[in-house]
């Protein structure tokens, strides 16, 4: 409420806002000097379908007290905290600054348990029982949603555990993914590639190079645009490339899509943009750190190096 283009804003909130307190206040005020002696009956005298009859029943002494109760909150509330439009209360209170606080008191607490891990490497973590359990809580309220709760991914998502590495297994490669993220793009290549039928044999020289199901004479005549065209970001052998990012294809590893001609077609054709977001800014260094090991000691990590 504190970012009006205008004063006149903040005022129109506040004035409605008042408004409704007071009309309240008045609303009971007005039935509180209202005639309500019962008559003998207890009834209005309105009766419909001959035996339905309406009830004079004042409101419960308890519920007018509450009623009071609730509008004098209301006010005392409005002025102490924001909610008069841009008025920010007179204890200057805002939800970014407690949770900055809460934050701040929450780091202090647990500043003691990552301090003790502060002389580990990222492999002596991965062995380290504590930091193994504390990294399983991050990956699992953090990570889990895209890679799942067994760290094997699914359809668009890395599995972190099998040892195939678009960027990089080792602990410094594995920590640097997590803290910068990633950004992996396959540019459409189809136009590059040519003909359809050259699409497709370039498809199936791919699926051969894991030993997929393919059409060999259709493969034997893709190798020489492969060579031409992808060999460049994959390598000759289909060995990919960390430094770009760009997948082994030798391992058979599709991440968004089956091993099959139509699925590698279209990805030659369309090609694919698929990002890791950057955790640095929510994690502190030891908690990357952390969660590195327990990601690199899944089972696919690589050696670290030397």
């Amino acid at each position: 409420m504190s970012d009006f283009t205008s004063g006149f804003w903040s005022w129109y909130v506040a004035g409605i806002t008042l408004a409704g307190v007071l009309a309240c206040v008045a609303l009971l005020w007005w039935t509180h000097r209202m005639n309500t002696e019962v008559k003998p009956s207890d009834s209005t005298g309105h009766v419909w379908d001959g035996n339905l009859t309406e009830q004079n029943h004042p409101l419960p002494r308890w519920w007018v007290f509450m009623f009071g109760i609730s509008c004098v909150f209301a006010l005392l509330y409005l002025a102490l905290y924001p909610g008069l439009g841009s008025f920010r209360g007179t204890l200057d209170w805002t939800q970014q600054e407690q949770h900055a606080r809460e934050l701040q008191a929450h780091e202090a607490r647990i500043a003691p348990i990552y301090a003790a891990f502060a002389d580990q490497s990222v492999p002596q973590l991965a062995g380290n029982a504590e930091a193994r359990a504390i990294g399983d809580r991050l990956f699992m309220n953090n990570c889990a949603q895209c890679h799942g709760s067994d760290a094997r991914g699914s359809k668009g998502f890395p599995n972190l555990a099998d040892g195939h590495w678009n960027w990089g297994g080792t602990p410094e490669a594995i920590l640097e993914t997590i803290a910068d993220g990633r950004v992996g793009m396959m540019p459409p290549m189809g136009e590059a590639v040519g003909s359809a039928q050259e699409v497709r044999a370039v498809a199936n020289y791919v699926l051969g190079l894991s030993g997929a199901a393919h059409d060999a004479a259709l493969a034997a005549a893709g190798k020489e645009k492969f060579m031409q065209v992808c060999a460049a970001c994959h390598g000759e052998s289909g060995t990919g490339n960390a430094a770009l990012g760009a997948p082994d294809l030798s391992k058979g590893i599709f991440a968004h899509g089956p091993d099959t001609e139509a699925h590698v077609v279209r990805m030659i054709n369309e090609g694919k943009t698929a990002e890791m977001p950057a955790w640095k800014d929510r994690f502190s260094p030891e908690q990357l750190r952390v969660l590195a090991a327990y990601v690199w000691g899944l089972g696919g990590g690589v050696a670290p190096q030397r």
